[in-house]
């Protein structure tokens, strides 16, 4: 089985340490990390990700304005996008899900919760 790729961004080392981790021990997935997403186009030409995982919240460029970034690229734009966050409001929602993201999720998240999202995501794209 192909290992699909997943590129995770986020501006808390921890958190990136920890789920790296945890998807590649599956052993279905490949990881590539992030502390922001300055860098999130170049990584999509080189690394080629099935699904990204998107923090909402981080200095110097946040998840909605990474999200136009790859809105705005024919790489990037078809990617389906989870947006991670503390923020729990609607309004927040709104405007993930207005930017295309697929999914949202709200911090702390658990194992087996991102592993379940990430499975689901995966499979409706297929």
């Amino acid at each position: 089985m192909e290992k699909k790729r997943l590129l995770i961004i986020d501006d808390e080392n921890d958190f990136l340490t920890i789920a790296k981790i945890n998807l590649e021990q599956t052993g279905k997935y490949e990881v590539m990390v992030l502390p922001s997403a300055k860098d999130i186009i170049s990584a999509v030409h080189s690394f080629h990700p099935d699904l990204i995982l998107l923090d909402a919240l981080m200095p110097t460029i946040g998840g909605i304005e990474a999200c136009e970034m790859l809105n705005s690229d024919p790489q990037g734009a078809n990617i389906p996008t989870v947006m991670l966050s503390a923020l729990d409001k609607d309004q927040d929602k709104l405007k993930a899900y207005k930017v295309g993201v697929v999914d949202y999720l709200v911090k702390p998240i658990e194992k087996d919760e991102l592993l379940a999202k990430i499975e689901k995501v995966l499979e409706s794209r297929t």
